[in-house]
């Protein structure tokens, strides 16, 4: 059995959006699932009008919706929810991003979905968690990641807070469901009736922060905003060279001890402020200078080399195309070419965790490519499909 054959047989209905839901839901379609995503008639989800396009096709909804099937269904209408209940019959999953609330309030809320399929897998998507509080507020990536802290510790000491530029809590939260409903899937047989999952923003931000926070309820202290460095080692950070920023991360008094022979400042080596961890943070801005002195002296080329070689780990900043174009880039064989598709020449992510690259690479779906197949799947005569479609 390949990768692509893990979830043969499995259906997972996605009403999600944005991109989250989406990715936890393309998780599962390259694992063999029949993944069925639900979207509003006309444009069909938000993020397919989001710029920049790669042959008119928005490359963010490019990047989450592969190997799925697409349905339009108007869910205020009478005809879009009963269509949608029969598909629910069906599922294994179903993935939802609504706010919390909104599906309740059109008569499709977790007890609508669980009376149609009595062992349903049902995994809800927010920014803020569905509590008192939680439920009201809505949010998105950034507003999560200012609200956790994570903007706060991140920048120049003396600059503003930044974002990270990845939508690190939708895809870190992405992950988080597809690995909760791979674990229902792996349970089901042991429990009865449905499975309420709830994966959000929120959480993802602070597990995120899982050290620095572990950090802060033992000593009260926050912690400030460091650019490139870190909090809990030293050297680890961005240093320049004649012509070029690189990263270089020690972890270990004996790493410490290679990098200075491999620059050959043994005396700093030798310094007892700079012999044991702690020493080296608290006197981080003098060691940061005397080390950069010395790699100013020469180009990245000739340190990245010195430092290969002494078993350091060092890089140059590199832009996405130049890290793409690298030899590592190249080797790992993430980037691969889609199928033959209304998008020309299109390549497509790969899930890390798909070392062989066996997942089948099919186009994202245009908006309701697949509503006739699927409602006729569903027993749906003809003239009902054309009712629920004018509908």
């Amino acid at each position: 059995m390949t990768f692509a054959d893990t979830y043969r047989g499995i259906r997972v209905i996605d009403l999600s959006e944005n991109i989250a839901g989406p990715l936890a839901c393309m998780t599962l379609a390259d694992m063999g699932a029949d993944v069925i995503k639900v979207e509003r008639p006309g444009n069909g989800e938000a993020t397919r009008s989001l710029p920049p396009f790669w042959d008119g096709e928005s490359t963010v909804f490019l990047a989450y919706n592969r190997n799925k099937r697409s349905a339009t269904l108007d869910l205020a209408t009478d005809q879009g929810r009963d269509a949608l209940l029969r598909l629910v019959e069906t599922a294994d999953v179903v993935v939802q991003s609504f706010r919390p609330g909104v599906l309740a309030r059109l008569g499709l809320g977790t007890d609508a979905m669980t009376a149609q399929r009595k062992d349903l897998i049902l995994c809800s998507i927010s920014a803020f968690g569905e509590g008192p509080v939680g439920h009201t507020k809505p949010g998105y990536d950034a507003l999560v990641q200012a609200f956790t802290g994570i903007m706060d510790l991140t920048g120049e000491p003396d600059g503003d807070p930044v974002r990270a530029a990845p939508s690190v809590l939708d895809i870190s939260t992405g992950m988080w469901a597809a690995m909760s409903i791979m674990a229902a899937l792996a349970r089901r047989g042991s429990v009865t009736g449905p499975q309420l999952l709830e994966a959000s923003l929120v959480d993802s931000g602070f597990f995120l922060l899982s050290h620095q926070l572990m950090g802060y309820l033992a000593t009260g202290e926050t912690p400030g905003r460091l650019g490139s460095a870190a909090p809990s080692a030293s050297p680890y950070q961005l240093f320049h060279t004649s012509d070029r920023p690189v990263m270089i991360a020690t972890s270990t008094d004996r790493m410490f001890e290679r990098l200075c022979a491999a620059l050959g400042l043994e005396d700093l080596a030798a310094d007892p402020r700079f012999r044991a961890m702690q020493g080296r943070i608290d006197g981080r801005q003098e060691l940061t200078s005397a080390l950069e002195a010395r790699l100013s002296e020469h180009d990245a080329q000739h340190w990245l080399d010195l430092l290969g070689d002494a078993g350091i780990p060092a890089s140059p900043v590199q832009g996405i195309g130049e890290a793409l174009d690298s030899a590592i880039g190249q080797e790992r064989r993430l980037v691969q070419p889609a199928d033959a598709g209304r998008v020309g020449d299109l390549q497509l992510i790969h899930l890390p965790m798909d070392n062989d690259r066996q997942a089948p690479r099919h186009q994202p779906p245009v908006a309701g490519e697949h509503t006739n197949a699927i409602l006729a799947e569903l027993g749906i005569s003809e003239p009902a499909q054309e009712e629920v479609r004018d509908a």
